[in-house]
């Protein structure tokens, strides 16, 4: 009974099958020969013509008793160390792996382990990037709170400072309502909010109107924003993200580049209209290379930018907005130092226009 249970149900339908197929075929063997009236030839004083020859049949039995439990063994025990991984998985148990226990197997089975692996990494390392990202927004939304209630403290103490106390407390409100924008923004993305194809909207409209606006309020901290954006691109988008992403790019842009410079801003229409690309240039500290990926994730700070306002979800919502529409945002090192954004959207047309196409 142990072994029987250690094997599992699948170990002895297999098993069962085998030896149930070949006795079927011995049986169908002996019953032609004994229609027909053929035997096998016999030596003098061996077995009468179509008697029952008892051994070799149970030879046979024996034999594909044996073929058939190393079979059955063979397809049945990986299947269950991946039951027990699923078990263990879904116990929260997200490091384990089945691979290893594979040996040096190479079929479809060992596939499924690999795949096994694959899936309980990502899930331990989105769980992980979960835990992190609520340590993050609770530490961001602490900030501010403490400013506030330690703004009304020194208010209770000396209502002197009530006007300088208020806008201190007006402005750590705004900064929490920003935030808050900014992660129900973030959670729509990450939920597959507004996957449909959206309105038509000329994105380098868009764009044209993204960069006056940076560029008015650069001018107020001597800096700059020089567009390059001929030509139009429009495409069925959902505007509001797009906006939301280009703005937050260029926003980001304008706040890293130091003063008397100036961000950079490049478009261009790929020749047969299939793709815009954007570059954002500007000439800041710049990211190190091990971070280029990392700053695309919530919360993440480059050493050296605590003195910047901000709370890192600009990029990560750019890049979730802009990959929901099929594009991709990178970064890269620019020469002579400063950082380098390049955005990609795709031309993606309504589900209405095919009927017109």
């Amino acid at each position: 009974m142990p072994f029987m249970v250690r094997t599992g149900r699948l170990f002895w339908k297999l098993l069962l099958a085998l030896w149930v197929s070949m006795l079927l075929t011995i049986a169908g063997v002996f019953g032609y020969v004994q229609i027909t009236g053929q035997s096998p030839p016999t030596d003098q004083g061996g077995p009468k013509a179509g008697a029952i020859q008892v051994a070799p049949l149970i030879s046979a039995g024996l034999a594909t008793l044996i073929t058939g439990a190393a079979l059955a063994w063979y397809l049945s025990r990986p299947l269950h160390h991946l039951r027990r991984a699923l078990h263990q998985a879904a116990e929260g148990n997200l490091d384990t792996r089945v691979q290893p226990l594979m040996g040096t197997r190479r079929d479809e089975i060992t596939d499924l382990a690999r795949e096994f692996d694959w899936m309980a990494t990502q899930l331990q390392r989105l769980t992980e990037s979960r835990k992190q990202l609520l340590h993050d927004i609770s530490h961001e939304l602490r900030s501010p709170l403490t400013r506030m209630e330690a703004a009304i403290g020194l208010l209770r103490q000396d209502p002197a400072q009530a006007p300088a106390m208020i806008e201190r407390i007006e402005r750590e409100s705004d900064r929490l309502d920003a935030l808050i924008e900014e992660l129900l923004t973030l959670h729509r993305l990450e939920a597959g909010a507004d996957r449909s194809g959206g309105a038509r909207v000329d994105v380098v409209e868009l764009l044209r109107a993204i960069a006056d606006d940076a560029e008015f309020e650069a001018q107020a901290t001597s800096r700059a924003v020089l567009i390059d954006a001929p030509g139009e691109f429009v495409t069925a988008v959902n505007g509001e993200l797009i906006y939301r992403a280009i703005e937050n790019v260029v926003r980001n842009a304008v706040k890293f580049t130091p003063p008397s410079s100036a961000v950079e801003i490049v478009a261009h229409i790929a020749a047969d209209g299939s793709e815009l690309t954007i570059q954002v240039k500007d000439r800041g500290p710049g990211v190190p290379p091990r971070m280029l990926e990392a700053i695309f994730e919530p919360f993440t700070r480059v050493e050296g930018s605590e003195a910047v306002r901000g709370v890192g979800l600009g990029l990560a919502i750019a890049r979730r907005a802009v990959t929901l529409h099929g594009g991709r945002v990178d970064a890269a090192p620019r020469d002579g130092g400063g950082l380098e954004i390049t955005i990609r959207i795709p031309a993606r047309h309504q589900p209405s226009d095919a009927k017109y196409s």
